[in-house]
């Protein structure tokens, strides 16, 4: 590895890391087509979308590691909330990450695109701020949020991704969970997402070890000054920047599938 090849993958890495602590995601849905795309345009390295997925679902792991750190002592992470949707969700990514193998570089990138999609509609949608205090009792459907989060997982799963970019805008719009506690517990799952998936993509060998490492470092460097930042900010700020992002990426992979 070049030592340009090592700083634009660093730096995708880092600024991915950086909204992902901010925003309560894994950031996947930021970085799949970062390295899809912006090492190829350089000419630094081509990666497929496997190797891609692979990368993103070891990265996020240790993203998540960082961003639930910076929120420890919040009072916003919800422990009833990450055992019901955390359990579902490590069961399905398990085995979307393992059944990827089976898929083309077209079909993965056609389900990312997808799952993107509803997630931007999800996040225009009209929703009302819930009011919370971290000594709030959290009243919310526990059936539903693991039935929601163990598809979720096994969509997410597939792309390498951790699905927070998904369960952010079902915490929000459907399970209607207060934006700050969506942002810190959608971490904790994310992280347990995140494992499950790297798993399936160990296991069948879709892992490029070295980018991945470039992007842990700066993960862990990255995501915990995101999440400060985050905790600081406006929610209805955050919530803009999240749609937006998601809106930009799914419109670019659809523009590359069809054209």
């Amino acid at each position: 590895m070049d030592t340009s090849f090592i700083i634009v993958i660093f730096l995708i890495g880092f600024i991915g890391s950086f909204i992902s602590g901010m925003v309560g995601i894994g950031g996947s849905i930021i970085k799949y087509p970062m390295l899809l795309y912006i090492p190829s345009m350089l000419g630094i390295a081509a990666f497929t979308s496997h190797e891609v997925a692979g990368i993103s679902a070891v990265q996020v792991v240790f993203a998540t590691i960082a961003g639930v750190w910076a929120y420890k002592s919040s009072g916003y992470l919800n422990m009833r909330l990450i055992l019901y949707m955390g359990s579902a969700i490590l069961i399905g990514s398990l085995l979307g990450g393992y059944g990827s193998e089976f898929l083309t570089e077209t079909q993965i990138d056609i389900i990312y695109a997808v799952l993107a999609t509803i997630a931007v509609v999800m996040m225009f949608l009209p929703k009302k701020e819930v009011p919370f205090n971290p000594d709030d009792t959290l009243d919310f459907n526990g059936l539903l949020a693991a039935a929601l989060s163990f598809i979720t997982g096994a969509a997410a799963g597939i792309v390498g991704a951790a699905g927070a970019f998904i369960l952010v805008p079902i915490m929000l719009v459907v399970l209607k969970i207060p934006t700050r506690v969506t942002i810190a517990t959608s971490l904790a799952v994310t992280f347990i997402s995140s494992v499950g998936t790297t798993i399936g993509k160990v296991v069948t060998d879709q892992v490029l070890y070295g980018p991945a490492a470039i992007m842990i470092v700066a993960s862990l460097i990255a995501a915990p000054i995101g999440a400060k930042v985050g905790q600081k900010m406006n929610v209805k700020i955050l919530q803009w920047i999240l749609a937006l992002l998601i809106l930009g990426t799914s419109l670019k992979i659809w523009v590359e599938i069809f054209f």
